[in-house]
């Protein structure tokens, strides 16, 4: 028995819920757009972990229509709503991943929007709004970009890879900053790159364009949806110490199947 199959939920269902994720994405995707070349208010939630005011824009036009269509729907969100209840479904959101490209006018970024179901994602969404990129998966449906569906690479050599990875805000005082990992990886692959979205460099992974990824510290909304899209492309997502995944961890490492035991190895 499939896990639609156990999770009640047709195909139907679950096609018609990446619909509803994809429309909302490409509508918030539209306000981030909007402001990216325009002045910005930039606050802080931490010492370099900046806030602007289409962060929260785009945060209120996903959380209102999620509200309208599924008003006893959970949601949780980066910037701050946490509505939880015994609700069967949850919306996991990040408005605006890659704040601190969008706020210096570096165009990657993106939006994210996932739906678990009794606490397995089974809908997601990952918009690219400087490249026209939708990103979408469904629960044994498929991964797609932009409606054609996506398959992770066949790359199998690890000097022949392309990885990614990112860093976390706390990367100056962290225990696991990242950086040894990072020097590591730079000598075993063809290349590493750190572009600044979890969300999209996992997106990418998903289509092929790089072969692994990993990461500390991120946080539910930053995996949630490319999460899915990866496993939907094939890939593979554990923990770095390669135990199983969930999108409450401090760590990731996500592959094309074929190199992850080598990036593991070598992590």
């Amino acid at each position: 028995m499939n896990n639609i199959m156990k999770n009640n939920l047709s195909k139907k269902e679950i096609d018609s819920y990446m619909k509803f994720a994809s429309k909302i994405a490409l509508g918030a995707g539209g306000i981030l757009k909007d402001g990216f070349n325009r002045p910005k208010k930039i606050s802080y939630k931490g010492r370099i972990d900046p806030v602007t005011e289409f962060d929260l824009k785009s945060e209120k036009y996903i959380i209102d229509n999620i509200k309208r269509k599924f008003p006893a729907h959970d949601i949780l969100s980066e910037e701050g709503l946490n509505k939880k209840s015994q609700a069967n479904f949850r919306w996991v959101i990040d408005p605006l991943d890659g704040t601190v490209n969008f706020s210096h006018g570096f165009p990657v970024y993106s939006v994210s929007i996932a739906l678990e179901y009794k606490n397995n994602s089974i809908a997601a969404v990952v918009y690219d709004p400087e490249r026209n990129e939708l990103f979408s998966a469904g629960l044994n449906l498929g991964a797609y970009m932009n409606n054609k569906k996506i398959k992770v690479s066949q790359e199998k050599k690890l000097n022949r890879a392309l990885l990614a990875t990112g860093f976390s805000y706390d990367v100056k005082t962290a225990r696991k900053n990242n950086l040894g990992h990072f020097a590591k990886m730079v000598k075993s692959a063809q290349a590493v790159r750190r572009a600044g979205s979890a969300a999209l460099d996992l997106s990418w992974l998903a289509c092929g364009r790089i072969d692994g990824f990993w990461e500390f510290y991120l946080h539910p909304w930053d995996t949630a949806a490319a999460y899915l899209i990866v496993n939907e492309a094939g890939g593979k997502v554990t923990r770095i110490d390669g135990k199983r995944y969930s999108i409450f961890d401090n760590q990731i490492l996500a592959s094309n199947r074929h190199l992850h035991s080598k990036i593991a190895e070598s992590l």
